[in-house]
């Protein structure tokens, strides 16, 4: 079966062949303008090795109606119980869209047929349909702004993936942040352990001094990192459980280890920072520029003490 699409002049046998159909493809209860129409024919018990040509639409239409698909031709059902030929039931049709309103009549449809040597036209009646537009109310019309664009609310699918990854990201800050300062904490018990402990307590010292933490709002964290080194340090050589005393318990088990005027000055220390420490105390100037000296002096004294005690110790053995 082939299909051509050419204009022509009827032959001389013209054959009237019922209406042609005409087919909404949008569902609606009306045609307006710019809906697809389909509309064609349908040809029965068409015997295999007829020839069809149909009309070239392209060159027919007007400009209000506009050809979207020329001819196409399908086959509906095919007859085997022939014993000559098959036969084939066809529709043949084309697409248009009416551009404004109106009533419109389709062109006839005429369709030459070749059988062997014989011709002859099928000619189909066109048919009518009306295109409309949507009815405006002129006597409520307004003209209005364009609207803006509809803003939707958030729907807990749409927010879900943002808070799982909000949630994963806090997770691996949390995880991260633990493992640095895991990290600082093995790095500074790997130091201690590696240096003696006057180094230790001379190197967090000297930190607080670079600080510069003598105003008075920040006197607190000066005399707190001072006191929290030298207890660490006496504990360390003096072997005394001095991270877990009060002032007064400490130099109660210092009293005889340490020179007095040593003693005094650094229990005078101490003395300032709880003050400075609990009492809301703010320290004079000399006090504070004293402050980091007098704990270098008291760890420089007693460590040398505490190395020709063991050495006396060691030559006595």
């Amino acid at each position: 079966m082939r299909l051509l699409l050419a204009i022509y002049v009827l032959a001389a046998g013209i054959i009237p062949s019922g209406q042609s159909y005409l087919k909404q493809l949008q569902q609606r209860d009306s045609i307006l303008i710019a809906d697809q129409l389909e509309y064609g024919v349908e040809l029965n018990q068409v015997a295999e090795g007829t020839g069809l040509v149909f009309q070239d639409y392209s060159k027919v239409l007007t400009d209000t109606l506009t050809l979207v698909r020329n001819w196409r031709l399908d086959t509906i059902k095919v007859d085997k119980k022939s014993k000559d030929a098959k036969l084939y039931d066809l529709r043949a049709s084309v697409v248009v869209a009416p551009f404004e309103e109106g009533r419109y009549r389709l062109p006839d449809v005429a369709v030459l047929r070749t059988m062997g040597s014989q011709q002859d036209t099928l000619l189909f009646e066109g048919m009518e349909f009306e295109a409309k537009t949507i009815p405006i109310d002129t006597a409520t019309f307004q003209i209005h702004d364009i609207k803006g664009q509809i803003k939707y609310p958030l729907t807990l699918a749409e927010i879900l993936p943002y808070l799982i990854g909000i949630w994963i990201l806090a997770l691996l800050a949390i995880v991260i942040g633990c493992l640095i300062i895991m990290a600082r904490r093995t790095k500074t018990v790997v130091e201690a352990r590696r240096d003696p402990p006057y180094i230790v307590a001379l190197r967090s010292l000297d930190r607080l001094r670079g600080d510069k933490l003598w105003a008075p709002e920040k006197q607190k964290t000066l005399y707190s990192g001072i006191t929290d080194t030298l207890r660490t340090y006496i504990e360390n050589v003096f072997d005394i459980n001095a991270e877990e005393m009060t002032t007064a318990e400490i130099f109660d088990a210092l009293k005889g280890r340490v020179p007095d005027d040593l003693y005094a000055e650094t229990k005078a220390l101490f003395e300032t920072s709880d003050f400075v420490k609990f009492a809301k105390f703010t320290a004079s100037e000399q006090q504070n520029a004293a402050a980091v000296p007098s704990a270098v002096k008291f760890v420089t004294s007693t460590y040398q003490t505490q190395l020709e005690s063991e050495e006396k110790e060691e030559e006595a053995a």
